[in-house]
């Protein structure tokens, strides 16, 4: 297997290990730059984009997320008919947007570090770690499994999801507890009080990679907006309760609760097997990926075995044990029988 990763920082040098450790694959890197990557090992050579490329299987677009677009179409344009497009980014809507090819699936691995660089690169990042894929309807099914096995593989948890609704997650759990931890080492300010664990686990990001955050934020500066509104309202609510002298036992005892749910729906478990047959027609996979993910039940694991006359495709989900009938229900909605 031959794999193109176009820029080779902490995520693409990371994703190049853990395909060279695990797959075998040959890992072809492109980037102003590559002599970090060369000298970890996360890519087998430094080559020109259209040399990535050529005989590639899949590509992983790995540049700053202002860049994706513009790179995204660079690299669909060289890229050869059977190789899967993916990317990196933490913000989702605009590389969607901008990119109409069956061969492409946006993605966005949940992993990283506070230090950057192709240095910092581990073959074990993505494990166990969600990586969110966002298919459009020009998405090919083959691609969307292709990409999801390969991310499997990879020793990721891909889950599909739609962009809009990625970028307003991210923006609540990624993006704002950035601008919430500069805030607060600004609040800290020239005092440097003594800190204690709890403001060093709350600042851990703060000030994390200036340019790649500030594109961060630009890209996804309308859910962001939203997200910080919303925790100004929270705020003001408790300084509200403050100053009637009311106690705040309630408001921290649903904190835990909240934190506690939220731990729990990330803890997996067993799962269920469906065997669905679909119709040959473009975005008939993402169309089931997406239904399934609208309704929180995600796919685990995918096949998809196209018939001998390509009419149809053999398609088998693996989702959470006791969602199975309400996925087939969802299913049924679809016209589709498991």
């Amino acid at each position: 297997m031959r794999i193109a990763v176009i820029g080779t920082g902490l995520i693409g040098a990371s994703i190049g290990l853990a395909a060279r450790e695990r797959l075998g694959a040959v890992v072809a890197g492109v980037d102003p730059d590559p002599e970090p990557a060369l000298a970890v090992g996360a890519i087998d050579e430094a080559v020109s984009l259209e040399e990535a490329l050529d005989g590639a299987e899949a590509a992983f677009v790995a540049v700053p997320v202002q860049d994706l677009p513009e790179m995204t179409a660079a690299v669909l344009a060289a890229a050869g008919p059977q190789c899967a497009v993916t990317d990196v980014g933490s913000v989702k809507s605009p590389v969607v947007a901008a990119v109409d090819d069956e061969r492409f699936v946006g993605g966005h691995p949940l992993a990283g570090s506070e230090q950057g660089g192709a240095g910092a690169a581990r073959a074990d990042l993505f494990d166990g770690a969600p990586w969110y894929l966002t298919p459009t309807h020009r998405t090919s099914g083959i691609v969307l499994e292709h990409v999801h096995r390969l991310l499997t593989e990879l020793g990721a948890r891909p889950s599909v999801i739609d962009a809009d609704a990625h970028d307003r997650a991210m923006a609540t759990v990624s993006h704002l507890p950035h601008v919430l931890a500069n805030v607060l080492v600004a609040l800290a300010g020239d005092a440097r009080p003594a800190t204690g664990p709890s403001f060093r686990d709350a600042t851990r990001v703060a000030g994390a990679n200036p340019s790649l955050w500030a594109g961060i934020y630009a890209s996804n500066a309308r859910a962001l907006d939203e997200e910080i509104a919303r925790a100004i309202a929270e705020l003001e609510d408790v300084r509200t309760r403050l100053a009637a002298g009311e106690s705040l036992e309630d408001w921290q005892a649903q904190a835990a609760g909240l934190r506690a749910a939220l731990r729990a729906a990330g803890a997996g478990g067993e799962l269920a097997e469906l065997h669905v047959v679909v119709p040959n027609r473009p975005g008939v996979i993402a169309d089931v990926a997406l239904t399934l993910s609208r309704e929180g039940i995600n796919i685990a694991d995918m096949s998809l075995a196209p018939s001998i006359d390509m009419a149809t495709g053999s398609l088998d989900l693996s989702v959470p044990a006791g969602r199975e009938d309400r996925a087939r229900e969802l299913l049924a909605d679809l016209g589709l029988s498991a």
